[in-house]
């Protein structure tokens, strides 16, 4: 078995674990090894169509306050240190740093109404659209695995979901996964040295080849031994050896392969972004770049998890800090996408499991808030250049075009082309479940 470790040490501040999104697995999950996942993935239906989605969830709960909606008419106490900037669609502001992004609103539609937030540190509601509680036998799964089981791979040689994150292992990331859907549908996770695994542990394909044909000469003496009718390596395995040999996903992963100026624009990676207590916190910038190469190589969900915002104290500090980085990559990617072409297939979506209070505490930080926060959409075919919702003076309520975290799924599932409404899976019991039992469709996006 391929496997690629993570990590699991700190914890937030509510003693929620913070595992590492990409934790075990790579081409081997759950104990399953490669040719076992893959018999498990056509066992329960895997088919073949490219739209796709790439999830950046910004893990902790991000201020929305002093991002995407700032009030700066309000007291001291409230309105923080921020200063809203002016963007290229006329009447719309967002905050300071995020002055590559302001250049790029008519590309962004920004939801200040979020609500509905369970209010847990995990990626749970970000990921699957439900609420926590009502969970069935075996978990509602993430939507990298819904895709992967209702619209199956693009390419044989590409896993249709993917998980990337940073190594440090201080994230909130207790992952339905693949739910109900089991093994074969589990999202691809790669962390450390997950492209070294690729390139099969220094194996090369020769010598791959060659382990290849004495499996299948060992396959034809047990056939004439046992005269049983065995036609050699069975079609999982071969498929195993496919995704080892092939160059698309490997490629898809080495960042040498691009354009060194491209490349550059995302950023560099910084391995002690925040120093705050023991843990540390690195900013892949990179991580932008994959999920748009991943994309391109057939992979229909990638969920990029940045930063950590559980800023209780000095969040304006942080925010100095994490701010442009965000703005930096985020940019690069929007930039990219649409060069490309990829901005009427590809939809971006980024927002955190809450928002953050409107209230400045003693430490100079913002605690957790449930009752409204921010998500910014990209892409999609949508139409962008807008704000959706309006909260009150102090960013503490909805008054205006709530949005809940179902219709934000609603809508992700409208631009890849799937009713989620009439299409249903299969839990554990037999029952058909659809894809969301809640949830309308944005209709100022659409």
């Amino acid at each position: 078995m391929l496997r690629i470790e993570g990590q699991s040490t700190a914890r937030f501040c509510d003693g929620a674990s913070r595992r590492d999104f990409l934790q075990v697995g790579a081409l081997g999950l759950g104990g399953l090894a490669l040719p076992q996942l893959l018999k498990a993935e056509t066992a329960q239906g895997v088919r073949h169509s490219h739209k796709a989605v790439i999830m950046i969830y910004l893990t902790g709960g991000p201020p929305h306050q002093d991002m995407f909606d700032l009030k700066p008419d309000a007291p001291k106490e409230v309105r923080g240190e921020f200063k809203p900037i002016a963007t290229n669609v006329p009447g719309i502001r967002i905050g300071e740093h995020f002055t590559r992004l302001a250049k790029l609103m008519d590309k962004c539609a920004i939801i200040r109404s979020l609500t509905g937030s369970d209010g847990r540190h995990s990626s749970f509601q970000c990921v699957t659209g439900r609420r926590f509680a009502t969970r069935p036998a075996g978990g509602w799964p993430e939507v990298g695995s819904i895709l992967s089981r209702v619209a199956g791979p693009v390419n044989e040689n590409v896993p249709p979901a993917f998980d990337l994150s940073m190594h440090m292992a201080h994230l909130p990331y207790n992952l339905p996964g693949a739910g109900f859907l089991g093994a074969g549908h589990r999202p691809f996770k790669s962390t450390g040295q997950g492209q070294e695994d690729l390139k099969l542990n220094g194996v090369s394909p020769l010598r791959l080849g060659g382990r290849r044909s004495l499996l299948e000469s060992f396959d034809n003496f047990r056939r004439d031994v046992d005269s049983r009718n065995v036609a050699g390596l069975d079609a999982f395995t071969q498929q195993a050896f496919g995704v080892l040999t092939s160059s698309k996903l490997a490629e898809a992963l080495d960042l040498s392969h691009e354009d060194p100026k491209v490349r550059a624009s995302y950023g560099k990676d910084d391995p002690h972004c925040l120093p705050y207590s023991s843990k540390g916190y690195q900013a892949h910038m990179s991580k932008f770049l994959l999920a748009r190469r991943l994309v391109e190589a057939g992979a229909r969900c990638v969920t990029v998890a940045f930063a950590d915002y559980d800023w209780h104290g000095s969040c304006f500090k942080h925010g100095k800090k994490v701010h442009p980085l965000l703005d930096q990559g985020l940019s690069a990617l929007i930039t990219d996408l649409h060069q490309r072409g990829l901005d009427k297939d590809v939809t971006v979506l980024v927002w955190g499991e809450f928002g953050r209070t409107p209230k400045i505490n003693e430490r100079a930080g913002r605690d957790h808030w449930n009752k409204v926060s921010a998500a910014l959409l990209v892409g999609g075919g949508m139409r962008t250049g807008q704000v959706i919702g309006a909260t009150d003076k102090t960013a503490s309520e909805a008054t205006d075009r709530p949005v809940r975290f179902e219709d934000v799924h609603a809508t992700l599932y409208h631009n890849l082309g799937i009713d989620p409404m009439a299409t249903t899976v299969t839990d554990l019991t037999g029952r058909p479940r659809y894809l969301l039992e809640r949830g309308t469709v944005i209709r100022e996006l659409v």
